[in-house]
């Protein structure tokens, strides 16, 4: 789909993930690093537990459908460099403080100077305006300003967040999807854009169902209550919440008492029940062809949800997710990972994606399409790439340089 368009990618881990999918769709994505890699080469889990910047699966995972050259904007020549590169490009990603890029000459005015049609996606903690752009912005930082910090966890406890950087991704996802929507404006302009994608803002609208709809629903601050993460109202106003995950087996079932769910799983969950010898009496006593919420006292709630729970805790997940085919029961399982790559739905539609790395000697099986087209691939197109792996390809046969030329960039440590 966009095999026709350059991008340049100068991003961090803020900005990788953006890269990975405009490559995905076909852009011919070129990742720059300083000469001897990229820091997020540094980060594990790693290949085999070889702790070597070649093989990080973290760098495979978010550098893949990309070539990779290597080069030292912050130096003279290399921005001299970067320039000829901009020129020959549509899109540039940047992660970098705002201002960092203007302040080396290489700010989407400058480089619109050199390319009216290119395309610069600047993808920051805050923004590139307002009063806290200046503010640093590790993952932890924005993930808690976001807004979804706050609701994670147990209530005796401080906030949960993630072991990896999920709050970078969706911002790079954003920056992706803003991308190509100036791609589109401009093909009928004629004109580049400055596209900005802070990653705060993201999350504060990607969070917004549950950090804030409930305020606006019912003037209430979600906090944190471990498993029990959906409200139910009792008939004294108060709230009540239920678990979404419940423990079954061979390991959790996502189902909610709320609403939809259960007017539509009451019939088949208690048949399944009475198969199973358990007494549904808490749950025979409401019509659940209604609304419930604000009707319950705290004893009756308890009362559905321990025996919601004594049955799930019979069954594996196959069990449960075969009661929700036959029965029409809302639920379904949560999957491991190891379930996942066997998942049939998954393998059906060929969503894995074996990805060839010659210099291990082996494959690696990677989450492939997030998409199928019906006229167009979108999927990995190559492995990520090694440092300055396409140096030659890139500086001799796109720009011109001899060999010699790049030698002596080289020694001066420019690429």
């Amino acid at each position: 789909m966009l095999e026709c368009y350059r991008v340049l990618d100068v991003s961090d881990d803020k900005g990788y993930f953006c890269g990975k999918l405009l490559g995905d769709l076909g852009a011919d994505v070129i990742k720059i690093e300083k000469p001897g890699g990229d820091t997020g080469r540094n980060r594990g889990p790693f290949y085999h537990d070889e702790d070597d910047p070649e093989k990080s699966l973290y760098w495979f995972a978010f550098n893949a459908s990309k070539r990779g050259i290597t080069l030292d904007i912050e130096k003279p020549e290399g921005r001299d460099i970067f320039r000829k590169l901009a020129g020959t490009a549509d899109v540039v990603i940047e992660s970098f403080a705002p201002g960092h890029m203007e302040s080396l000459g290489l700010g989407y005015e400058a480089l619109s100077r050199i390319n009216p049609g290119i395309i610069m996606t600047s993808i920051s903690g805050f923004g590139q305006e307002g009063p806290y752009r200046d503010y640093k912005a590790p993952d932890i930082v924005v993930r808690a300003m976001g807004g979804m910090v706050h609701t994670v966890g147990d209530p005796d406890r401080p906030p949960l967040t993630t072991s990896y950087q999920h709050s970078y991704l969706v911002a790079a996802a954003h920056g992706a999807v803003g991308t190509l929507i100036a791609l589109v404006h401009r093909a009928a302009t004629g004109r580049g854009q400055h596209v900005d994608a802070p990653v705060q803002q993201g999350l504060a609208f990607t969070g917004h169902m549950e950090a804030q709809l409930p305020w606006l629903l019912r003037q209430v601050i979600p906090e944190r209550h471990g498993r029990k993460r959906f409200p139910l109202q009792l008939n004294n106003g108060s709230l009540y919440y239920q678990p979404v995950l419940w423990e079954c087996k061979d390991g959790d079932i996502a189902f909610s008492v709320a609403g939809a769910a259960m007017t539509a799983s009451y019939k088949g969950l208690r048949e399944c029940m009475v198969n199973d010898g358990i007494d549904t009496g808490p749950l025979d006593k409401w019509d659940w062809t209604k609304d419930n919420d604000g009707s319950w006292t705290e004893e009756e709630v308890e009362g559905i949800l321990n025996t919601l729970g004594k049955f799930f805790s019979h069954h594996t997940k196959s069990e449960l997710l075969q009661f929700s085919l036959e029965k029409g029961i809302h639920l379904a399982p949560c999957l491991s990972a190891e379930e996942a790559l066997q998942f049939p739905q998954l393998v059906e539609r060929g969503f894995w994606s074996e990805v060839e790395h010659p210099e291990l000697g082996e494959s690696i099986t990677y989450p492939g399409s997030f998409v199928k087209l019906t006229e167009t691939d979108c999927g990995i197109k190559r492995r990520a790439p090694l440092i300055g792996e396409h140096n030659e390809e890139i500086y001799i046969d796109d720009l011109g340089m001899s060999a010699g030329e790049l030698s002596a960039l080289k020694q001066d440590a420019i690429i």
